[in-house]
């Protein structure tokens, strides 16, 4: 006899006490595998995937797209019988498994429409699909960690398991989804993140949006910041015309081409080595600084969904190609909506390259509960007293945003200062290095 069993919103981590339906990806009636993918959700972290930890059959469904659901509330029922058995803690077939990409040795299975009785009380069957000239895929877990990925592969018709990633430790990267169907001949769409819509409500003088999600967590973010840190900022023109020709001459010798923002990221790492007072926090319980010994650096990324700022970890201990590449991965995830919780969590020092907007200068708010924040505007031909002469030089405005309390306007010059150098002179650098 079957059981029936909830499944309710699980604690996303991070302190997330709500998230919001974005689409659903069951249908009650579906047969749904453990650990297969049931509901899209929006927290103010990230878009994420939730998997049912339960096999069984959908009997119902709480809240309709675009409901915000508190953590613990309900988010489906299914129906467990003999052939999908209750996932226990202990159970080497279960799942505790909360989000998308730790699979268990239980491997999604297709999605599929129980029978449905007839007025005459005879089962019937939905019509078949034809068969699909396939082989029949390997169990197991399938190493997915992007749901941008598993969305391609399932709009398209394409069973995961069949795929041998490219990735680390056999990873399926959205390159090898997009091989397999350019393999198959059949088009790629193009895909877009899905946005929850923007509910609005017409008054009689404008318009009102709601602050939820990512733009609500941003707002709640940025008052608690003005609202308790007496911050001030300083800022200076620097001529960057020799990191220009330092980056050009580092990508022209082969190998992985260096970013700006990873070199002046870079900079940023070995000027809070000379000045650790500034990669630290205010415990206000304790009337402490916190200084930490490792640098957690931050970048401002703008996307559809809002801003966001991704988190490299360990900066530090990272080279310029190793910055570069994590910048690129962290971007990518945040234009698609894929980043978790954990990578927007945790920074100790915030990167804010405004130029890209077009713009000089800016009094950037900072990231709380973070101590500081350097800003970088764009880089332009400007007119530059150079070497005694009139020049025209590549030049760029820093910023820098600091919180009163753990320095004085010294440290914080001093800071700013050693950065343009480096800008100006790429070659100080070495004497650290």
């Amino acid at each position: 006899m079957a059981q029936v069993l909830e499944f309710k919103l699980p604690d996303l981590g991070e302190g997330l006490t709500e998230a919001e339906i974005v689409r659903w990806l069951v249908q009650v009636g579906d047969v749904v595998a453990i650990d297969q993918p049931v509901v899209e959700v929006e927290t103010a972290k990230a878009m994420v995937e939730v998997p049912c930890p339960y096999g069984g059959v959908v009997t119902a469904r709480f809240g309709e797209e675009g409901t915000e659901l508190p953590v613990g509330a309900p988010l489906l029922t299914v129906a467990v019988g003999p052939q999908a058995p209750l996932a226990t803690a202990g159970d080497t077939e279960g799942s505790g498994n909360v989000l998308v990409g730790y699979g268990t040795s239980e491997a999604p299975a297709r999605r599929r429409r129980v029978r449905t009785a007839t007025a005459n009380g005879t089962a019937q069957e939905p019509a078949p699909a034809p068969p699909a000239p396939e082989p029949v895929p390997a169990a197991g877990p399938v190493a997915v960690i992007s749901p941008l990925v598993r969305r391609i592969a399932r709009d398209n018709g394409l069973d995961l398991r069949l795929l041998t990633g490219s990735g680390p430790d056999g990873l399926i990267l959205r390159a090898d989804v997009e091989g397999a169907l350019r393999a198959r001949t059949v088009p790629v769409p193009a895909p877009v993140a899905a946005e929850p819509a923007v509910r609005i409500s017409p008054v009689r003088n404008g318009i009102r949006t709601p602050l939820k999600g990512v733009r609500g967590a941003v707002a709640d973010k940025l008052s608690r910041s003005r609202r308790e840190i007496p911050d001030a900022t300083c800022w200076v023109d620097a001529d960057a015309t020799e990191l220009m020709r330092a980056r050009t001459a580092m990508n022209a010798a082969g190998g992985a081409k260096i970013s700006l923002l990873a070199l002046l990221a870079r900079i940023c790492t070995v000027a809070l080595a000379r000045f650790p007072e500034l990669n630290s926090y205010v415990d206000t319980d304790a009337r402490e600084v916190v200084q930490l010994d490792h640098v957690h650096l931050g970048f401002a990324a703008q996307t559809a969904r809002g801003l966001v700022v991704p988190v490299v970890r360990d900066a530090h201990a990272r080279d310029a190609e190793a910055l570069t590449a994590e910048f690129a991965r962290l971007t990518e995830a945040a234009r698609t909506g894929t980043l978790t919780p954990a990578e927007l969590t945790g920074g100790t020092f915030t990167l804010n390259n405004y130029g890209v907007f077009g713009v000089d200068g800016s009094t950037p708010i900072i990231n709380h509960p973070e101590a500081a924040m350097l800003g970088v505007g764009r880089i332009v031909p400007k007119p530059w007293v150079h070497e005694g002469e009139l020049a025209v030089r590549q030049v760029v405005q820093l910023s820098f945003t600091f919180d009163h309390r753990v320095c004085d306007g010294g440290t914080a010059g001093g800071f700013l200062r050693y950065v343009a150098d480096c800008v100006e002179q790429p070659a100080v650098l070495l004497r650290t290095l």
